[in-house]
């Protein structure tokens, strides 16, 4: 598998070395389609970055402390604006990790990707938030309250026995929460069936429930922030990532204030402000102290200076129209939800120069991240939520053990980490790998570990945290040295001493989960 174009895991890259990760990208063609009810499938990672706007996690790496071995190996590979939650941990700053998982199956190895996560986040210092998404398993897969239960009690207990703390923190689930349900109601007032249209492609058959199940995400999605706000991290395979962005949109709209960067009295988009911006400092160094750049100044300028389009155009329009008006650098508070005390009261805690509109105020002696947690703290004080816009990382999906997609309704696919450990031995023994065609060309040509699942197993799960064993399997795979037969009989007895220990520890903390402060049973009637 490529993070780049250039480069292959496991290869010394021009800036530093990275581990391989061994992933294969599931998926065919050129479309990415990101749809969290749906197969997940992604041929080319790349096109998350550009398509959707998420984030190389490789570039933020370096500022993460202790970073789990998941990180290192590139298996989690993007993030949405994670740097807030690393920050949080570097300076020892509260945060919180949540995920849910939907009890529509067994738990199996791709799951359990999200419960080392939630688990490291948790030993790092945060609030460790983990549910079970009853409501959205019954209204968009139908299933019935029995079985959700008994499902619910196998995701708890697997992430019990792989290190989650209860004591320290929270499993709920959705149906048994109330703090849920209303903080679902209120985003509701916010989203509208157009949008979840657009988003999810519902239709005129698309369930109320279903629908209000979106809602519920995304009060889970911000749970962690209703007494406190703080930066939060949502671990997530990409195919969630409009349920991410529908709760970074929602937790702004409830904000009392948006906090904006601007430059006159105008109101301008993220475009015409970058326009704004360039012509402010072209102009600036040209002016002396005493001297004040105008908008009609810069209006000239961009004329002269920028190529036509849309935007130049909307810009140059707006300054004519200011005209003589100075054009000055300033943030801007907008007021979106506020209430009449509030916004009094974000007027008088803005210290130095201000101006003061019917809907905003521009301060002119605050830095934007300043102004957002004046915002917030008025906020806060006048009964508002403040929401921090959540943060989330996103991991590759794990390929099938018969190559395509990992699928819960394929067993030969996936292992369960309920399976018996002798049947997880044969499923691995019997999956397909990136080997050669014979051995001979298999020393001469060295295997594509890039693209075999087995290889996935080791730098996923089987290696642990020892990065040299996996860079090793990785090394002697594409040396030729490492022959299928051997690395499936490795792979295969390090699986089923996995999965062994893994079922005697479920057995271990069921007392643990019965102490827990979550409901096994659902009361709910069982239509």
């Amino acid at each position: 598998m490529t993070r780049d174009t250039d480069s292959r895991d496991g290869v010394e890259q021009a800036d530093r070395e990275k581990l391989p990760d061994g992933g294969t990208a599931a998926g065919d063609g050129d479309d990415v389609a990101l749809d969290p009810w749906g197969s997940a499938a992604v041929a080319d990672y790349r096109k998350l970055f550009e398509e959707f706007g998420i984030e190389e996690f490789d570039e933020l790496l370096p500022e993460v402390p202790d970073p789990h071995y998941l990180m290192r190996r590139g298996v989690i590979f993007g993030h949405r604006d994670y740097r807030r939650v690393a920050d949080a941990m570097v300076n020892d700053e509260p945060f919180a990790a949540l995920s849910g998982f939907m009890p529509t199956g067994d738990p199996h190895i791709g799951h359990k990707l999200v419960f080392d996560e939630i688990i490291w986040h948790q030993r790092q210092g945060g609030d460790a938030y983990a549910l079970i998404a009853d409501l959205e398993a019954h209204s968009a897969r139908g299933m019935t309250w029995d079985e959700i239960d008994e499902h619910a009690r196998d995701y708890l207990l697997s992430l019990l026995a792989l290190g989650f703390d209860p004591e320290e923190g929270t499993l709920y689930r959705q149906s048994g929460d109330r703090d849920v349900q209303d903080l679902a109601f209120e985003l509701g007032s916010k989203a509208n069936f157009s949008e979840l249209e657009n988003i999810y492609g519902f239709s005129g058959e698309t369930s109320v429930s279903h629908m209000q199940s979106v809602v519920t995400q995304m009060a889970d999605i911000l749970y962690p922030q209703l007494d406190e706000p703080k930066p939060t991290v949502i671990p997530v395979g990409p195919d969630q990532d409009p349920h991410v962005r529908l709760a970074r949109d929602l937790a702004a709209r409830m904000g009392y204030f948006s906090v904006t960067e601007a430059y006159a009295s105008f109101e301008a988009d993220a475009e015409e402000r970058e326009l704004l911006a360039a012509a402010y400092a072209a102009l600036s160094e040209e002016t002396s102290e005493d001297e004040t750049v105008r908008c009609e100044d810069a209006a000239d300028w961009l004329e002269d200076e920028m190529a036509p389009g849309a935007a130049r155009e909307s810009a140059v329009a707006k300054l004519r129209e200011a005209g003589k008006e100075p054009l000055r650098p300033r943030v801007r508070f907008l007021d979106r939800n506020a209430t009449e005390d509030a916004f009094e009261a974000l007027i008088g805690a803005v210290e130095g120069e201000k101006r003061v509109f019917d809907e905003h105020v521009d301060a002119f002696d605050l830095s934007r991240e300043d102004a957002e947690e004046l915002a917030r703290e008025v906020e806060l004080d006048h009964g508002g939520y403040g929401f921090v816009a959540p943060s989330s990382i996103y991991h590759r999906f794990m390929t099938g053990l018969t190559g395509g997609k990992m699928s819960s309704s394929v067993p030969a696919s996936h292992i369960s980490l309920l399976d018996d450990p002798e049947d997880g031995y044969d499923k691995v023994k019997a999956a397909t790998t990136g080997g050669r065609e014979t051995a001979e060309k298999q020393r001469e040509l060295g295997g594509r570990a890039d693209e075999c699942p087995v290889y996935e197993l080791y730098a996923y799960l089987l290696a642990g945290d020892d990065d040299e064993f996996a860079k090793e399997v990785y090394d002697e795979c594409v040396g030729g040295e490492r022959l299928c037969g051997d690395c499936k009989e490795q792979a295969a007895r390090l699986m089923r001493e996995f999965l062994a220990e893994h079922q005697e520890k479920r057995e271990e903390v069921e007392d643990l989960l019965e102490q827990a402060d979550i409901e096994l049973d659902s009361d709910r009637k069982r239509n």
